[in-house]
C-alpha cells in the first residue's frame, strides 16, 4: 500500500493506517526531518491519547495511554548498539501486546521481531509526502 498526503490530510491517513495495519508493532523508517514523529502524533490521537506526544529522542521510549490501549513510542536514533535497546527492557515492550512505535527501528534490527510492519515515509516535495507498507 501507498499513499501520498500533505500534513492536512494527516488525520486520514492515520486513520487509513489503523485500519490495514495487522500488528502492533510498527516500524518508521525515512530520513531525518521526514515527518515519522508527525505520523506517529496523529497515529496516537486516533488512538485516543491526550497527552502531549513528543519524541523520545533522549528518553529512548515515551509511554501514552489510548482510549483502550498502551503505546509505547521508541526513537532510537541516538543509541550506539543494541545492547542498549536490550538493557532497557526492550523485549518485554515488545512482548506486552500493546502499540510499539520505533522510530530508527535499523539501529534494533536484531531484536524486531519478524511479524513487525514497516512504514516507509519519504519526502515528495515541501508539503507532500509518501509512505509505503
Amino acid at each position: 500500500m501507498t499513499i501520498e498526503y500533505n500534513l492536512q490530510e494527516l488525520p486520514d491517513v492515520a486513520k487509513q493506517l489503523l485500519s490495514k495495519i495487522s500488528h502492533k508493532i510498527v516500524l518508521f523508517d525515512g530520513d531525518m526531518g521526514v515527518g515519522k514523529t508527525t505520523l506517529i502524533k496523529e497515529i496516537c490521537k486516533q488512538l485516543g491519547v491526550q497527552d502531549v506526544i513528543s519524541s523520545p529522542t533522549f528518553s529512548l521510549v515515551n509511554e501514552y495511554k489510548g482510549d483502550t490501549a498502551t503505546i509505547y513510542h521508541f526513537d532510537f536514533y541516538r543509541i550506539e548498539d543494541e545492547e542498549e535497546a536490550y538493557h532497557i527492557g526492550f523485549e518485554e515492550y515488545l512482548d506486552s501486546g500493546e502499540w510499539v512505535f520505533i522510530e530508527w527501528p535499523d539501529k534494533v534490527q536484531n531484536l524486531l521481531p519478524n511479524n513487525s510492519i514497516k512504514i516507509k515515509i519519504n519526502i515528495l516535495d515541501t508539503d507532500k509526502r509518501v509512505l509505503s507498507i
